[in-house]
């Protein structure tokens, strides 16, 4: 049974099938060839009650707090205020593509629109000063996947939803993972260009006086980050409630800025409808196929597969994050998301592995998904932005930081402690 319905879901996605249409027609198909019970008559109620979760909201919220922040111009004094403090690392600017990826990232919630916001800024930078174009395109691709690990993630959010794991608590797990895969980012940076200094391009130098000037431009994304995960933390607002706070909080900067407009305002409504509506359709296509797996005991005979295997948990584990990388490659991240953390947790949790340390791991083998071909969208994302060039130079600027993730994997599996220990503190 499981291996059909893979081969029916490759096969609808083969097709170019839209993943929504994907998720929902494998539902169907699985129902009635295996379930006596006619479950497509509950598709409106699990419609309904899926988009009208309190906790749902929060992804509008969020979406929309970064389409004012893109507006704003913010990304761009935080990017020059950012280049101001890292420039004069090995590498330059691509550590300012990392580093400004974990900022916007604390703010925007999303992957795509973090690597979309960054290029747009740095692209322009490679031939300007002179950097290796392949590995500067492999940072704005690689700091994207940011977006899913550093809170507020709405990647979490779903997680939290799909599995009942609480979310301030994966919240809190997905800090010091999210800034220290950043770390390892930077760190491979320098490497690179130890190795190969002509890839570094031009040298950077600032003054203390200029970096003491260029702080003010990173009080913004820092103050939004504060008010958003701060209200959770303090106990004054859940997530869907510090998420309108964003928003409100980016309006206000927006005013500031002198940038806050009824046409900007239309443009940010209206990018915020077109992303909510596709996650919103995929999400509920999703529940559908989720519901349907565990009414024909595909969930539960899936578990009782892995758990007789006589494995140890260990192996195990590495099992599944091999099965999710190989996915990952041709899945794309909001759907493997959806369709895996239901199926798989259980199995997780079963195992004896904590559901929150697993939440954070399955973000990093989702980042992991974001920039390795042939269906990672960071990729398409950075070379829609590029325009011109071959998209394997995008596909070979990644691949160190794939490996990079790998390392990553290593050290969550090794030392599940790295996203336990600040939850641990407060709950």
């Amino acid at each position: 049974m499981l291996i059909k319905t893979l081969l029916i879901l490759l096969a609808l996605i083969g097709l170019a099938v839209p993943i929504a249409a994907s998720l929902g027609w494998l539902g169907l198909i699985l129902q009635f060839t295996d379930s006596p019970m006619p479950l497509h008559r509950a598709i409106s109620d699990m419609a309904w009650q899926t988009s009208t979760d309190f906790l749902l909201v929060a992804i509008p919220m969020f979406v929309m707090m970064g389409e004012i922040l893109l507006r704003a111009g913010i990304t761009e004094r935080m990017y020059d205020g950012i280049v101001k403090w890292v420039g004069w690392l090995p590498g330059g600017l691509m550590h300012s593509n990392i580093g400004s990826s974990a900022l916007f990232a604390a703010t925007s919630g999303s992957s795509v629109a973090t690597a979309a916001t960054i290029g747009t800024v740095a692209v322009p930078q490679i031939k300007k000063r002179g950097y290796n174009e392949s590995l500067f395109l492999g940072t704005v691709a690689a700091g994207g996947t940011l977006g899913i690990l550093i809170p507020p993630s709405i990647n979490l959010i779903l997680y939290g939803l799909l599995t009942n794991t609480s979310v301030p608590e994966l919240y809190l797990a997905g800090f010091i993972p999210g800034f220290l895969l950043a770390l390892l980012f930077m760190a491979t940076i320098v490497v690179a260009c130890m190795i190969k200094p002509e890839w570094g391009g031009e040298k950077l130098r600032h003054r203390w006086a200029e970096r003491m000037r260029a702080l003010p431009s990173l009080i913004p994304p820092i103050g939004i980050f504060v008010v958003v995960v701060g209200s959770i933390y303090a106990g004054l607002a859940t997530p869907t409630e510090a998420a309108a706070l964003g928003v409100v909080a980016s309006m206000i900067l927006a005013t500031a800025n002198r940038k806050m407009s009824i046409d900007m305002m239309r443009q940010a409504i209206e990018g915020t409808m077109r992303t909510t509506a596709m996650i919103m359709l995929i999400i509920i296509a999703a529940v559908f196929l989720n519901f349907v797996l565990s009414i024909i005991g595909l969930t539960q005979a899936l578990t009782d597969f892995v758990t007789g295997l006589g494995w140890t948990p260990m192996q195990t584990m590495l099992m599944i994050v091999a099965v999710l990388i190989l996915i990952g490659c041709f899945m794309e991240t909001l759907s493997m998301l959806l369709t895996m953390a239901p199926l798989i947790t259980p199995i997780v949790v079963a195992l004896g592995f904590d559901p929150v340390w697993f939440g954070i791991l399955l973000m990093v083998l989702l980042e992991t998904a974001l920039i390795t071909p042939p269906i990672g969208i960071n990729l398409y994302v950075v070379q829609g932005i590029r325009k011109s060039g071959p998209m394997i130079d995008v596909i070979k600027g990644a691949l160190p930081f794939v490996v990079t993730m790998f390392v990553m994997l290593g050290l969550l599996l090794a030392f599940p402690n790295l996203a336990l220990w600040l939850p641990s503190l407060f709950y």
